[in-house]
Parts: C-alpha cells; sequence; structure tokens
C-alpha cells in the first residue's frame, strides 16, 4: 500500500478513513522561509494529487505534541499543517532532519524541529498522495511516519563543465533530488573543457573559456543571477548548492583563458577531449595564489551554503611536496573567505585540517593510510565509491551512454552496499554522508542525464537515509514500480533495468 523512498525508520497504517485532498489547505508558520514552504507545499501537492492544494493563513506552534498511532484530531478541518516542535530536537548531527507526519480523516499534521524537517515532510506526503481514481477522490491514507536520515549529508554531485547543462536543467534534476530527500546538489563548473560560472574579478574564464565543451558540443556558463536563482530554488527545496572549482588539476579551462598561470606564460589551447590528469597549476608562479584568491573570493560572495569543494583530484603531473602545499594554500584560501573546505580523497594524501569534509571516490586506485590517518585525526568523509554511486557509469556493457572505468552500476550496485564496509577502517561517526555523482562527457540533453540518474538515485537515496538494517532489496524494487506514473507525469526519462519487474 505504501511506496516510501528512501525507507522510513517508522511507518503504521491508520485505522480511519483518508484524508481527502480536494479543498485542502497548508497552514505554516509566520517566517519567511516557512511561508516559502508552504507556498512549495501547495504546488507539489496539487502536481501529484491532480486537485488544487492551497496556502491559508499562517499559524504558528512550537510546543510538544504527543505522536499515537491512533486517531489524532486537527485544529482546522481540511487542512494540511506545517509545524515547528522544538520537542523534537536531538542533540544528533540530523535533528534538523528528523520529522513526524500524522494523517487522519481530519487533516495532516507534520512536525519537525526546524524547517529542513518539514521540507522532508512535504516529500513523505507527496510520496503518499493517491491521485483520484474513478469515484475515488484524491487522497492520503490515514497513517503515521517517524522519521529521521541516517546522514546528514545526501548529495548529488552534477558535472556540467564537461558538457553544460543549464538552469531549467538543473532545476529539474532539484525537483527529482528533493522529492527522494537528498538535501545537497554539487556542481562540478569548471574543468579542463570549460568554465562554467561567471567570475567578475576574472572576467576571460568565461569571455574566453565558458564557449568549449567536450566534442566540440555548444558550452555556456551560469550568470551571477542564474546561480542566485539556482539556490533560491534548491532552498525552497530543502537543498543546499555546494559549488566546486577543480584545482590544482583540471585546469586548462582556466590555462586557456589566461596564460599567465603557465611557466613559460602562453595560454594553452582549447580542449574538447576525454583524458585527465595533464593539465596543472604551479604553485611558485606570482600569478597563482592572487588566481585562486579572487576566484574563490567571487564563488564564496555569491554562494548561500557553507561549503566551497576545492576539488583535487587526479593531479597526475604534480610532485607530492607541490600538492600538499596547494592542498594548504587552498584550505588557507577558502577559510579566508569565511567558508568551509571539502575536497576530493587526494587532499588526504596531504595534511588536511580536521574540519575539511574529504571526498572518497575512487575505488580503483586506494591508498588506505592517508585516509585513515585523517580519520583518526578528526577528518569526516562524504561516501561517493565510484563502484556504487558514480551514476554516469554504464548499466550493462552494451549500453549506449556513460563510461566504464569503475564497473558496471546497474541498479543493485547502487543500493546493495554499506556506507560503513567503503573504505577499510573508515565508519561511524567519521562518515558525514554520501553523495551520488554523474559526470557528462557521454551526456548533452536532459533526457540523457535522467535516464543516467534514474533509477538509481532513488536507490542511493535510500543507502543515505535508511539504516542499513532496514533496507530491503526486494522491498524497494517493488516499491519503485508505484513512482513510474510520477515520473511519466513529470516527463523524467529512467531506464527499464531488467532488475525491476515493471509492469
Amino acid at each position: 500500500m505504501f511506496s516510501l523512498i528512501p525507507q522510513p525508520l517508522s511507518l503504521q497504517a491508520g485505522d480511519g478513513a483518508p484524508f481527502a485532498l480536494a479543498g485542502a489547505v497548508i497552514r505554516g508558520g509566520a517566517t519567511e522561509p516557512e511561508q516559502r514552504l508552504a507556498r512549495r507545499a501547495a504546488q507539489t501537492l496539487t502536481r501529484a494529487a491532480g486537485v488544487a492544494v492551497s496556502t491559508g493563513s499562517t499559524s504558528v506552534s512550537t510546543g510538544s505534541t504527543s505522536v499515537s498511532t491512533g486517531s489524532t484530531s486537527v485544529s482546522a478541518g481540511s487542512t494540511i499543517e506545517l509545524r515547528l516542535d522544538l520537542a523534537l530536537a536531538t542533540d544528533r548531527p540530523t535533528s534538523d532532519d528528523r520529522y513526524v507526519v500524522e494523517v487522519t480523516a481530519d487533516g495532516i499534521v507534520a512536525r519537525a524541529a526546524a524547517v529542513p524537517g518539514l521540507h522532508l515532510a512535504v516529500a513523505t506526503i507527496a510520496q503518499l498522495v493517491r491521485p483520484a481514481s474513478g469515484e475515488t477522490p484524491a487522497h492520503v491514507p490515514a497513517v503515521v511516519v517517524e522519521d529521521e536520515p541516517r546522514y546528514a549529508w545526501r548529495g548529488l554531485s552534477v558535472d556540467i563543465a564537461r558538457n553544460f547543462f543549464g538552469p531549467e536543467s538543473l532545476q529539474r534534476v532539484l525537483d527529482l533530488a528533493s522529492s527522494y530527500k537528498l538535501n545537497r546538489l554539487h556542481l562540478h563548473l569548471t574543468d579542463d573543457q570549460g568554465w562554467r560560472i561567471d567570475t567578475p574579478s576574472r572576467p576571460l574564464l568565461t569571455d574566453i573559456s565558458s564557449k568549449t565543451a567536450m566534442n566540440g558540443n555548444p558550452g555556456g556558463f551560469l550568470t551571477l543571477d542564474e546561480y542566485e536563482e539556482l539556490q533560491v530554488y534548491a532552498e525552497d527545496r530543502g537543498i543546499v548548492i555546494v559549488p566546486e572549482i577543480d584545482v590544482p588539476g583540471h585546469v586548462n579551462a582556466a590555462t586557456h583563458a589566461y596564460g599567465e598561470l603557465m611557466p613559460d606564460g602562453r595560454a594553452t589551447d582549447a580542449y574538447e577531449g576525454m583524458e585527465v590528469g595533464f593539465s596543472k597549476l604551479s604553485i611558485d608562479l606570482p600569478a597563482t595564489e592572487p588566481f585562486l584568491r579572487d576566484v574563490f573570493g567571487d564563488l564564496a560572495a555569491a554562494t548561500h551554503g557553507d561549503y566551497l569543494h576545492i576539488g583535487g583530484d587526479e593531479v597526475k603531473q604534480m610532485q607530492d611536496g607541490e600538492f600538499g602545499r596547494f592542498v594548504d594554500l587552498l584550505e588557507r584560501v577558502v577559510l579566508d573567505t569565511g567558508k568551509k573546505v571539502a575536497a576530493w580523497h587526494e587532499a588526504a594524501h596531504a595534511q588536511v585540517r580536521p574540519e575539511t569534509l574529504v571526498q572518497f571516490w575512487d575505488t580503483n586506485h586506494v591508498q588506505l593510510e592517508p585516509l585513515q590517518r585523517a580519520a583518526a585525526n578528526g577528518t569526516r568523509f562524504i561516501m561517493s565509491p565510484g563502484n556504487h554511486v558514480y551514476l554516469d557509469m554504464k548499466y550493462t556493457a552494451d549500453y549506449a551512454l556513460g563510461q566504464d572505468w569503475a564497473g558496471l552500476v546497474e541498479l543493485s550496485d547502487a543500493y546493495v552496499w554499506n556506507p560503513d564496509e567503503a573504505v577499510e577502517g573508515i565508519s561511524g561517526d567519521s562518515i558525514v554522508g554520501v553523495e551520488a555523482a554523474v559526470w557528462t562527457e557521454t551526456l548533452t540533453t536532459l533526457d540523457e542525464l535522467n535516464d543516467m540518474l534514474m533509477p538509481r538515485l532513488p536507490a542511493v537515496a535510500e543507502v543515505a537515509w535508511t539504516p542499513q538494517d532496514a533496507k530491503d532489496w526486494g522491498g524497494f524494487r517493488e516499491r519503485l514500480v508505484r513512482h513510474i506514473p510520477g515520473w511519466e507525469r513529470d516527463g523524467v526519462a529512467f531506464h527499464r533495468t531488467p532488475q525491476v519487474t515493471w509492469e
């Protein structure tokens, strides 16, 4: 009957009549974030139900409300209340994401200690919606859901540097991510093939290096206004954008625009191929540190979230000593902007600061000792193992899209794994979250992007949310099939993997 993804901590069916959605009114709090959430919730539920759900006057509650599995009275008829409840707060890292949803014939009450939890509650209500069928009106079954995620960081990284995906496509990706309770969109903004973010202090980066992409494809970049609007769009869906400027490797777009970044002072040629590891900055050039301070300063000023990602991967043409100096410099540059640092796991080969988030990805070339040393020093990890969550990997060897350097990643590979076992010796509190990634060397359209994301993205979302012992591969596949009508309604392309019985 219920097909929630991710699987919640607790779901108990009520024994009463369902809540009819026709004419329902959403009531939220008085603050601007709460009011924006109420408006967004009305849009989401209207789309899911096919009947109008509207917003009403504000109603604020911060007191404790008991949870039961029986009927619950709601103060106003035909209402959906989004209510802050400080009694739900805990000292866990996931406290802000904790929520409770209670549905009776009289109404729906969603409670959370903070606004992020209310966003997640709305995603749950949307998945519970049953559109009208025959003489049965649109409704939500009677149920009580008590829920909290396994990890605080539940992300998706999207590469828009190899091939550019603009604001409209990214909005559709955000819609998908929020529907499965992801809360980070990591944007890979720069690489050898192109520079995709307006950088006022260094205008040639977009004047010159935004125009190229893979294989002669059109380029493009996000203006600062578009980046601002995208962040607001994400926040209205409970998602924070984490931007990445990838240095000190993957920098041909930068050196193509600014020859002063090269030892011989000559700008490099444009690059539209797939090879990696050939480009790098030089730390002792006078132009290098001012360039880094300019571009990260501009990005920090435009970014709402706490983190900037510095890249740090695949710097194959640099000696360890220079790489270590670069990591230290990049951490200082970002911290000086007032932001926090995230980096790919090669950064841990240097001595990263304990507060730097390290993102594990390369399962083919794992050097355990630097990662274990960093964890022992207090560094926390985001788990993105390529053989499980790199969603640009092919489903099968003959699949038309994607790559296979990390192996083939079928739906089961994205689901049946444990973040605590991804890197030997790193588990528990050392892991802050899970993040899928999709790289776009072979992807040029939104349909192609979605085809690689779906249905594997919901699988990764359940890994990031649901306790390991509560995951159920068979049950997940059954729940997944019930999501097809929503994907088809929204025009979301997806791969009909033979691992699922779709009919």
